[in-house]
């Protein structure tokens, strides 16, 4: 039967078919083409698309406005200064208001249940930039990249996210590599394992698609691991938390010996970054400043190294993103 996603909101990967997200990612592959090609696209002409931004961010702007104006659409920026959203106007009255001007809404923010009230009174697609529970777009992103670098199918990847694995990246990335039959390790302190009740549902899901989840505080369950996948130790809004994650994480660091342990000369490394990697942001420089750690979640080193594609990674946000919308809105 033929995929069509014409008016579906994408607020998280549970909410679509392996099918589905096949679909998306060949999109996103041939539209990448196109654009390297240099060829101009009019999917998505005559499309008004608005940005609502609780959050700041440059991949998920960047990608957004891009990927629009690419194949002929028209983006507008709303950050938490530019418009009354949340704070004369509710979030039930923007959404019908947005709706009324525009084709898409994207919505990049802390509570998860803000997107999920923006989607119910919208008649148009919402998108997801990110939540505190969910960053799908990433995601198609990262699966594409190892469709990109690992020579065989998804449901044949081990993949091994490592760090705080109850986080947004965490959950998506357990929620998208159950759909897609995946080997999933979170390698991580108990403590920071996903919730009992996702891995629960995420279990059901891999009775369907064949996929395994385990997880771990041995390191060495990256053996084998096509994919090792690393986020920052604190998240946007958490930065009171360094010391303890610190404390939590700081044998869970990517480095060398880590890749080492794979005993898989062609492992990838990604990151949805920004990440911590060396002293160059002021950010990375107060940590060293405060607990004396040059780098966090993974080493200048591996970050740098030929196992490391996460800037290929990172443009693939564009991609898939497009996807996304040329598939929910577009001709």
């Amino acid at each position: 039967m033929p995929i069509n996603l014409k008016g579906r909101d994408f607020l998280t990967l549970k909410d679509f078919t392996s099918e589905e997200i096949e679909y998306l990612l060949n999109l996103s592959k041939d539209l990448k083409n196109k654009k390297r090609a240099g060829i101009k696209g009019d999917l998505l002409e005559g499309k008004n698309i608005v940005l609502l931004f609780e959050k700041t961010s440059t991949r998920t702007r960047c990608a957004f406005e891009v990927a629009c104006a690419d194949e002929g659409g028209y983006s507008t920026f709303l950050g938490m200064a530019d418009s009354q959203f949340g704070k004369k106007e509710s979030v039930e009255d923007t959404a019908k208001v947005l709706s009324r001007f525009y084709d898409g809404i994207e919505f990049r923010g802390f509570n998860h249940k803000t997107v999920e009230e923006l989607a119910k009174n919208s008649p148009v697609p919402v998108w997801n930039g990110l939540t505190d529970l969910y960053h799908p777009t990433q995601i198609l992103a990262d699966f594409l990249t190892i469709k990109e670098y690992v020579n065989k199918p998804l449901n044949k990847v081990k993949f091994v996210y490592v760090g705080d694995a109850r986080n947004n990246m965490g959950n998506s990335l357990l929620v998208g590599a159950s759909k897609m039959g995946m080997d999933f390790v979170a390698l991580a302190p108990k403590e920071l394992w996903p919730s009992e009740k996702l891995v629960k549902e995420m279990e059901e899901v891999n009775k369907t698609t064949g996929g395994k989840i385990t997880l771990t505080e041995n390191l060495d369950n990256v053996e084998n691991a096509d994919v090792i996948y690393t986020d920052v130790w604190v998240s946007m809004g958490e930065e009171d938390k360094f010391k303890e994650r610190i404390d939590q994480l700081k044998p869970y660091q990517v480095n060398m010996d880590m890749i080492k342990r794979t005993k898989n000369e062609d492992v990838i490394f990604l990151h949805c970054l920004p990440s911590f990697h060396d002293l160059n942001t002021t950010v990375a420089q107060d940590v060293y400043d405060n607990f004396e750690l040059e780098e966090m979640e993974v080493t200048d080193e591996v970050f740098r190294s030929k196992y490391s594609k996460v800037f290929d990674e990172a443009e693939n946000r564009m991609h898939t993103i497009k996807a996304i919308m040329v598939a929910t809105i577009g001709k």
